[in-house]
């Protein structure tokens, strides 16, 4: 008894048709995971952030420090 001879002919075609609409499932799911998993709490965090941040204070704070070179601190 021998086996049978696998069928060679169409067989990327026809895997393809299988796999390449689960493929484009996946990466569309992943992508919209990733939007609302990754960039839109990003992009909260950084609303939140620049709601309630003072540069002009952030820069004084840094100036006092001394952390600029070509700034005096306003005490001197």
């Amino acid at each position: 008894m021998s086996l049978a001879k696998p069928v060679m002919r169409g067989l990327l075609g026809k895997r393809l048709r299988f796999h390449l609409p689960i493929a484009f499932a996946l990466s569309f799911v992943a992508a919209i995971g990733f939007k609302y998993g990754v960039t839109e709490p990003r992009k909260q965090a950084y609303a939140d952030f620049y709601k309630q941040y003072d540069a002009v204070k952030e820069f004084t704070a840094m100036k006092e420090a001394g952390v600029f070179e070509s700034v005096r601190p306003s005490g001197e």
